[in-house]
């Protein structure tokens, strides 16, 4: 039939995610660094991704298969629940959340390499588990009143000084809006703020176009209404 839909320009598409975030139906993800249309069948036509702020995306009208909610709510709903496969009480029992100790400044002796030059075990120094967005439980206790280092993975491997100067008095949490559905993460970041209701939240973002991290947080925060303070920080790329 011949409709409204969704007309890309990877020309124009750095791949910043904010269409997949409009997108109620989930007919859009990041493939390849660029924003893609999943499939016709998922898209409604209405073009509530249109706000691009590149520019990147029309609607145009063109021979389509109609549009099916249910497919596309299914669709989406696998993609959110394959997110889930490893939560609490799913099948991966080592991401039960647990409160670890409270993180020290590192010094003295513990500013010794951690590891040995053979294989062996090491000791983690983390104030709770998990750290990934994407399996903390919004009642994990320690989220409550906590002040939440939200960091790109990417960002927090980039920064020799985090544990010294990022991680205390901070419950870190890691997520990639890049590789992760950002539908996901935009959820379990408003149960978070619901049920745990953070004091303050820190991002760290890294400078490419892809790392929407921020973007995320802020919607979050509108959706549910949230006072917590934000601050967000960019890592630069040398």
């Amino acid at each position: 039939m011949l409709r409204p839909i969704i007309e890309i320009d990877e020309e124009k598409c750095n791949g910043c995610g904010k269409c997949i975030l409009d997108c109620a139906e989930g007919a859009l993800a990041i493939v390849d660094g660029k924003a893609r249309l999943i499939s016709d069948v998922y898209c409604d036509g209405l073009g509530a991704c249109l706000n691009c702020p590149q520019g990147a995306l029309t609607l145009t009208t063109r021979e389509a298969a109609p549009f099916d909610e249910a497919a596309a709510l299914s669709a989406k709903e696998k993609r959110e629940g394959a997110g889930k496969s490893c939560a609490p009480g799913g099948s991966c029992p080592g991401s039960a959340a647990r409160t670890l100790k409270p993180l020290a400044p590192l010094g003295g002796a513990q500013a010794a390499p951690v590891h040995s030059p053979e294989a062996g075990s090491v000791i983690a120094h983390l104030p709770a588990w998990p750290v990934k967005l994407a399996l903390v439980p919004p009642s994990a206790s320690f989220l409550r009143g906590a002040r939440v280092l939200l960091t790109a993975d990417c960002a927090a491997l980039s920064l020799p000084e985090l544990h010294a100067h990022w991680l205390i008095g901070h419950i870190p949490l890691l997520a990639c809006p890049k590789l992760e559905d950002h539908n996901f993460l935009l959820q379990r970041l408003e149960g978070i703020l619901k049920e745990g209701a953070p004091s303050a939240i820190t991002v760290l973002r890294m400078s490419v176009p892809c790392c929407g991290l921020d973007r995320l947080t802020e919607q979050a925060i509108a959706v549910t209404g949230s006072k917590v303070p934000l601050k967000v920080y960019t890592v630069e790329l040398p």
